[in-house]
């Protein structure tokens, strides 16, 4: 699997240090952008990577067990959201504490992919790509968030899929269904971190949004390292338009 690290943090508690800047990409803002207020407003003021006082907290630990896989043996950890219907499951290995920040990727619940093996995304192949790379390094965390299809749940997603079969692209099947382009958040992913001791990360993600986030959030992104793997041929259309429109950073397509 064709996996690329974009940059080398050889300094990586230093916020410029082995970091690729993402200014001049900015992506396509097509839902509410106030869904990271109240977090941000918490956290303003204090220092990055100091856990806010959440008074109350919108997410609880519920659950925690050991979970051997095919990529080694992980902890496997429930969280509900306190304010909602959603639940998070993390998988965490390792010694998250250390000088070095752990790897970390927030990964968005993708059925299709994930389960099924479907090839029109990335969606699968990026998270057995990310569970490789945190097992090499022996530490790292996956906080997977039931957010379907970009938020709007696998019935619509299929609608959705059944509007790109006709040649729309991944935006306009939504938009011709009246749905956002996007409605996932990352605060209560980011209060996970959080909540597991994280004030420093480096990030498994091509999409700068998501790194956004989690620094509105007060934790410091030391890194984003690259989680862009080989696109198949059926996929090729939809990351392009990730790329193009929704400014994800891809260099494969």
């Amino acid at each position: 699997m064709n996996t690329t690290a974009c940059l080398k943090d050889n300094s990586p508690l230093q916020r410029e240090a082995g970091r690729e800047m993402v200014a001049g990409v900015p992506p396509v803002r097509r839902h509410a952008p106030e869904g990271r207020s109240r977090l941000a407003a918490l956290t303003k003021g204090s220092s990055p990577g100091l856990y806010p006082r959440l008074d109350p907290r919108t997410v609880a630990r519920v659950a925690e067990a050991r979970l051997p896989t095919e990529f080694g043996e992980f902890r496997i950890i429930g969280y509900r959201s306190l304010n909602s219907e959603e639940e998070f499951v993390v998988l965490a290995r390792g010694d998250l504490t250390g000088k070095r920040p752990p790897l970390v990727r927030i990964h968005s619940q993708c059925l299709t992919g994930d389960v099924f093996g479907s090839i029109k995304c990335d969606c699968g192949p990026q998270l057995r790509a990310a569970l490789e790379m945190i097992a090499a390094e022996g530490r790292g965390v996956i906080v997977y968030q039931q957010q379907e299809g970009r938020g709007i749940g696998i019935i619509n997603k299929i609608r959705a899929y059944a509007m790109q079969d006709e040649g729309a692209d991944t935006i306009e099947a939504n938009e011709r269904l009246g749905l956002a382009v996007d409605l996932r958040q990352y605060e209560q992913c980011a209060e996970i971190l959080l909540d597991l001791g994280l004030s420093h990360v480096r990030l498994l993600s091509n999409n700068p949004e998501k790194l956004s986030a989690l620094e509105e959030s007060g934790l410091r992104v030391v890194a984003r390292v690259s989680l862009e793997v080989e696109p198949s041929a059926a996929a090729s259309n939809y990351l392009r338009t990730k790329k193009e429109r929704m400014g994800h950073l891809l260099k494969l397509v």
